[in-house]
């Protein structure tokens, strides 16, 4: 296998974002909470539009037991515009298990962190490795196009495999430092050298020992689950309904005024159901409120 890690090393220290997760201080102030919730955020919402909410979160709420204290609403209410309002609901979830089994401290360990509610194999080894200093692989999608490209020679990923870990742990230093940086490096340059749509190999660290750009740049296919339209969409018309319970400000509604003007009744319907479902949306009597 070819050495990625010491030219990715060296661009990364000259070239990376000031991403506030990845401040010292930041660590320092909000330890594994800290990286929790930015990794929560994060999820499938781009970087400029967590930096705002990060921030107003942990103003509000700078430790897990601070979260736990409140209703659920508050969490999902705080969440706002972000998308996939799930994930407040399972932070605040997370939080009064940190709470409750942790003494309100997020734990390090891999295994303790992946019995939380919401955190899957990326988030809890994000936080064992950025928070706490421990040596693991971490991939995430960008991370998992940089290795297809550079050592499988595809355009594109194929679906997450535990072959993504072991091709990441490969490449790792022996240091936990350096395999930090690594862990750092490949996904930064996935967001914005090696994107999805582009490659620009100009200004990649690695370009001389890709096998995807010394193949000729083949078409290899592109396996990836399309995002569905948003525009009119059940995901929408969810956004729509929490947006009038968030305005509501804990006050119940009557379910027929909430997004009322909705021009899809049946899919308003829907989308009301679909959220009290996911524990999102709380309804009595033919009210609806945010979980309380």
């Amino acid at each position: 296998m070819p050495d990625l890690a010491t030219p990715l090393i060296a661009w990364y220290r000259e070239n990376a974002r000031d991403l506030p997760w990845r401040r010292a201080e930041f660590t320092a102030r909000f330890g594994g909470w800290g990286t929790l919730v930015s990794e929560f955020m994060l999820q499938q919402t781009p970087v400029s539009r967590v930096i705002p909410h990060l921030e107003a979160w942990l103003a509000r709420w700078p430790t897990p037991t601070a979260l736990a204290a409140e209703a659920p609403a508050a969490a999902v209410a705080q969440w706002a515009n972000l998308g996939y309002p799930r994930r407040a609901l399972w932070l605040h979830r997370a939080a009064v298990e940190i709470r409750d089994r942790h003494g309100g401290t997020v734990p390090r360990d891999v295994d303790e962190l992946l019995a939380l509610t919401g955190i899957g194999d990326y988030t809890a080894r994000a936080v064992a490795v950025f928070a706490y200093g421990d040596r693991h692989p971490v991939v995430d999608t960008n991370t998992r196009r940089v290795l297809a490209r550079a050592l499988d020679g595809r355009a594109q990923p194929g679906p997450p495999s535990r072959r993504d870990l072991e091709a990441m742990a490969a490449l790792l230093p022996a240091g936990a430092a350096d395999a930090a940086v690594v862990n750092a490096a490949t996904m930064e340059l996935g967001a914005v050298v090696c994107t999805a749509r582009s490659a620009r190999c100009d200004a990649c660290p690695i370009a001389p020992l890709c096998a995807w750009r010394a193949a000729g740049y083949p078409d290899t296919g592109d396996a990836r689950r399309k995002q569905a339209r948003y525009e009119g969409s059940d995901r929408q018309a969810r956004g729509a309904i929490l947006r009038a319970l968030r305005a509501a400000s804990g006050h119940r509604l009557p379910q027929e005024a909430v997004a009322a003007d909705w021009p899809d009744a049946a899919q308003r319907d829907r989308a009301i159901d679909s959220l009290v479902a996911d524990g999102l949306v709380e309804a009595c009597d033919g009210a609806l409120t945010l979980p309380r």
